[in-house]
């Protein structure tokens, strides 16, 4: 085990949707440490959404998780859409920011994650467009490591791909265990393996979520189902081999009522408690 994370956040956390304003408006769960948003689905909010979701802020830790930076694109940064998500930011005492290690737009928003392709040149590409965003922020991006379900053009694999960028562009990762999962079915490699080969250090936060069974050699990536056993065996061995860092369960739709999804939460605390007891064996004896 390498190290125990002390995040100015919390430790376990839900992905706030607005289907469940209602129910945690009055009280969060004990379960619930942390919550993430999508920054893009309340930027522009007014009425009676913004003010229940600064009343969440003010009270309670939030990370943001964004949709549209495309930071793969090949197309130029939204300038004015970053300076944009720094005031969100700063106004909601957000604790971190994470993306899509892939790309969305061209000359058009295609409203999809689009794999990028492992090259070194795609490398360099992304790396300057995350040191301009940093720069603009003055916050670190956490990127993550996304499902994909095609490699185009592809000279180097997921994870020297992923590395290298997280080296060279020094910003952080927000690992998703149920994307390698994912992956290591769709394209028949290791997920252990893959797992084990990220950089301790780099790890900001991790995401864990349900996905669909499209055929035996066919996963399709949803966050509309509940978290399956290769999932958490997976998220188990994150822990041992990088030691225990916040873990957020996502949610998009099929959303069950907070009593059901605190359940999930209860799995994430009882694995991360099972580590830390190791780990405190360990350095006492």
């Amino acid at each position: 085990m390498a190290h125990i994370q002390t995040p100015n956040f919390g430790m376990v956390g839900l992905g706030l949707r607005r289907e469940m304003l209602d129910e945690l408006e009055n009280a969060i769960p004990k379960q619930i440490e942390f919550m993430e948003v999508a920054p893009e689905n309340w930027l522009k909010l007014g009425g009676r959404f913004e003010k229940q979701f600064k009343q969440l802020t003010n009270n309670n830790h939030f990370v943001c998780h964004g949709l549209s930076l495309s930071i793969g694109s090949p197309e130029p940064l939204d300038i004015e859409f970053i300076k944009s998500l720094k005031s969100f930011f700063d106004h909601h005492n957000i604790k971190a920011y994470s993306e899509h290690l892939s790309y969305c737009s061209g000359k058009g928003h295609m409203y999809d994650l689009m794999p990028i392709p492992f090259t070194e040149e795609a490398i360099k590409h992304v790396v300057s467009r995350v040191k301009q965003v940093q720069d603009i922020l003055e916050r670190p991006l956490v990127l993550e490591n996304v499902s994909y379900y095609g490699a185009p053009g592809q000279q180097l694999s997921e994870l020297e791909f992923t590395n290298a960028i997280l080296e060279d562009a020094d910003c952080q990762l927000l690992l998703d265990v149920n994307n390698i999962y994912v992956n290591s079915i769709n394209h028949g490699y290791d997920a252990q393996a893959f797992l084990s080969g990220l950089p301790t250090n780099k790890i900001a936060y991790c995401h864990v979520a349900g996905h669909y069974n499209e055929a035996d050699d066919l996963i399709i990536d949803t966050h509309g189902a509940d978290v399956i056993d290769p999932v958490w065996q997976l998220l188990d061995s994150a822990y041992q081999a990088h030691g225990v860092f916040p873990t957020l369960l996502e949610r998009d739709f099929n959303i069950p009522p907070i009593n059901e999804l605190t359940k999930e939460l209860d799995t994430i605390h009882q694995l991360q408690a099972k580590h830390l007891k190791l780990l405190s064996t360990a350095q006492s004896a």
